[in-house]
């Protein structure tokens, strides 16, 4: 993980756990939300999906409990999973937030070990912290310790090829396409093996 301060980087608010308890699902206006937020008309939808306008009307109305092949048929037309499709979003609030960054147009930030490029800079907090890096280390000596840090972290090789090192693993070379997911609260460092500094993609999220 990149060696970066974590009050400016790393520290993720940590919301508090209030959500009321369970509700049954209403599944007719599930489908209807997710129909309108496509801004499909029911006719529109039910050529989505596969259903007679008819049947997707009376489910939208609760005149009809789907079938598992009915409900199967609406989580493919409406592009979700099974599970989304019965797991409305926690809030209805719609945050639209968006954030373009444009190639080598991040936020720089440069140690003795890693060249970060920071993505969507622009939206703060959030739960996704995604970096560009090139990796300028060439021996694992060249770091102070172990990185460690809270949540989860998925790196992927952008080009060319590193050795990556983890506190309870051997170290593993990743070449280009490849990728490594871990518990970045394990301690981590990458060198470049490569003739050139491998450039990876780094996103690390927090529980």
């Amino acid at each position: 993980m990149p060696e970066i301060p974590e009050p400016t980087v790393l520290s993720i608010a940590r919301e508090a756990d209030t959500r009321a308890p369970a509700t049954p699902l209403d599944l007719g206006a599930r489908v209807r939300t997710l129909r309108k937020a496509r801004g499909w008309t029911l006719e529109q939808a039910a050529q989505a999906v596969g259903l007679a306008r008819s049947t997707l009307s009376k489910i939208e109305n609760g005149q009809m409990s789907p079938t598992f092949e009915a409900v199967r048929k609406l989580a493919a037309g409406l592009e979700i999973t099974m599970p989304q499709l019965f797991t409305p979003p926690k809030s209805d609030k719609v945050l639209a937030r968006r954030a373009i960054t444009r190639t080598g147009a991040g936020r720089a930030h440069v140690t003795p070990t890693y060249e970060h490029e920071i993505l969507a800079a622009d939206i703060t907090p959030k739960r996704m912290l995604p970096y560009r890096a090139t990796v300028r280390a060439r021996h694992i000596d060249e770091f102070d310790g172990w990185v460690r840090h809270d949540g989860e972290e998925l790196l992927y090789v952008l080009s060319g090829e590193i050795e990556f090192y983890s506190e309870f693993y051997e170290p593993v070379r990743l070449g280009l396409g490849d990728s490594a997911y871990y518990d970045a609260t394990m301690g981590h460092n990458m060198i470049s093996v490569s003739e050139t500094d491998a450039v990876i993609l780094w996103v690390t999220s927090q529980e």
